[in-house]
């Protein structure tokens, strides 16, 4: 009896040791470490995926102490090791969630290729796979754009901090979810496809805050006399949507067959041609009281604003002017 006894105790013994060996013995990573433990992954698994990866020493003493532990659950998440820790403190990681966040920063302006492009580069996911909600998860803005094609224009601009487990779903309803919160903040409440349109090709034609009012004014005119927009940054959408767009636009691109093409059509195109920020909503809200009807660039970042197409070639030939002194 004393001798079963004795043997128990030495197995326990040892069971202690190896455990606190397996546990409290810090490990270092070969490197940086991304662990992508997926919603639905048993304790085993989690604790394989953590021993493969070389961050703890044990599977098996790592998945004992959580059910001895089994207080709360392992949050799923992709996790970045890179510090020397041991199972221990990489357990309580794993209880807090303290997963790693992958930040994209959309500017203003962007479209949904330049968008799903980003969430590819920020390693999220493929930018086929963002297109495809874009293009097709409408449900997102029914009750906003009924008859919205996509969710382009809804896409809020902003920095976004996203995990690898989220759906590009979910993800795009974040910036959807940010759309409805400023366009709440700037009571647009009506009208809202005409004004986010509007407001995207306002947001492409002027990066200066302060001339915005002043070319939506323009547009707002010319829409008054029905005369078209001439706006360049539709044909460039347009090109786009057809995949023929080379990098820069030339007089034959004015002639593209495209509901989008401003130059053949009076009125505002189909739907946004980007995703504008809020100074550019806030423009299309309250346009400048103005008699312009053009503008063309200075040169120098702004714009030359004009009441009669007289005005407006001279100002188009000081732009021109400009540009050749530039030239070496």
């Amino acid at each position: 009896m004393r001798t079963l006894f004795a043997i128990l105790l030495l197995a326990l013994v040892g069971l202690a040791g190896w455990m606190a060996w397996a546990l409290y013995t810090p490990v270092t990573p070969d490197g940086q470490k991304f662990v992508l433990l997926r919603p639905g992954y048993s304790t085993r698994r989690i604790a394989h995926e953590l021993k493969s990866a070389g961050v703890i020493r044990n599977a098996t003493a790592f998945a004992i102490w959580h059910r001895i532990r089994h207080q709360r659950s392992l949050k799923a998440g992709e996790y970045l090791f890179e510090k020397t820790a041991t199972a221990l403190e990489i357990h309580d990681r794993l209880v807090r969630g303290d997963v790693y966040l992958h930040t994209v920063v959309i500017p203003e302006g962007f479209n949904m290729f330049e968008i799903a492009q980003a969430m590819q580069d920020a390693g999220l996911g493929s930018s086929q796979d963002f297109l495809r909600v874009a293009i097709s998860d409408t449900s997102l803005i029914a009750d906003l754009a009924p008859d919205a094609a996509n969710l382009e224009g809804f896409l809020f601009p902003n920095t976004y901090e996203f995990t690898r487990t989220q759906s590009m779903e979910e993800m795009a309803g974040a910036m959807v979810k940010q759309f409805r919160l400023v366009a709440r903040e700037i009571g647009l409440n009506a009208d809202i496809e005409q004004t986010v349109t509007l407001a995207s090709i306002i947001e492409k034609e002027t990066a200066v805050p302060e001339e915005r009012p002043l070319v939506a004014s323009v547009y707002y005119n010319r829409m008054q006399e029905k005369l078209p927009l001439q706006a360049d940054p539709s044909v460039i959408y347009a090109e786009l949507l057809q995949g023929s767009y080379g990098g820069a636009l030339h007089h034959a691109d004015l002639r593209v067959k495209s509901a989008y093409n401003t130059y053949a059509h009076a009125g505002l195109p189909p739907g946004p041609i980007g995703n504008p920020g809020k100074t550019s909503l806030e423009a299309a809200l309250h346009p400048a009281t103005t008699d312009y009807f053009y503008f063309v660039s200075d040169g120098n970042g702004h714009h030359r604003f004009a009441h009669s197409l007289e005005e407006h070639n001279r100002n188009v030939a000081a732009y021109r002017k400009a540009l050749r002194q530039r030239t070496p």
